[in-house]
């Protein structure tokens, strides 16, 4: 009897690639003519937060789409992003950008309900934590059900681990 295969759903965001997106994006606007003599910059805020500032609300905006699309070009997915609206304070305008990391049980249900209706059968889907495990004899029925779950197109990222 064949032994059972199974992968992790994760959603997780490579901190390393983030960082260097965010170091990109910062030179990027300390360079451009555009955002000259605005006081714009892009940093860190915190462990799992993104600060962008700016004298004005359209370039707090523009250094935002900067720094998606550095982090696109790293293949960060960008549905981890959870940006803020423009705010003012006094002067500068900001945008807070958050991280969003792990499945949260409502979305690994779902995940879960879509493989028991759509998926082929004797594949088996158990909530651990903020993942979820994916079992199943046949490493092409597995298969499937990666592609299932891409197709799906949640508003979270969605990775595959621990394939085996």
């Amino acid at each position: 009897m064949a032994s059972e295969s199974s992968f992790d759903v994760v959603s997780k965001v490579d901190h390393q690639e983030v960082d260097n997106a965010i170091n990109q994006a910062a030179r990027e606007v300390r360079q451009r003519f555009d955002f000259k003599g605005t006081d714009t910059s892009v940093a860190w805020a915190g462990d799992e937060a993104i600060a962008i500032s700016s004298s004005s609300e359209e370039k707090v905006k523009a250094a935002l789409d900067v720094l998606q699309s550095k982090l696109a070009r790293r293949k960060v997915s960008l549905k981890a992003l959870d940006a803020g609206q423009p705010r003012v304070t006094g002067k500068t305008w900001h945008i807070d950008c958050a991280l969003r990391e792990g499945i949260s049980t409502e979305n690994a249900k779902k995940i879960s309900k879509l493989i028991r209706d759509s998926g082929p059968k004797g594949v088996k889907a158990q909530i651990q934590g903020e993942e979820l495990r994916v079992s199943s004899k046949k490493r092409d029925d597995l298969q499937a059900v990666q592609r299932l779950i891409t197709d799906a197109d949640y508003d979270f990222a969605v990775q595959f681990v621990n394939y085996r």
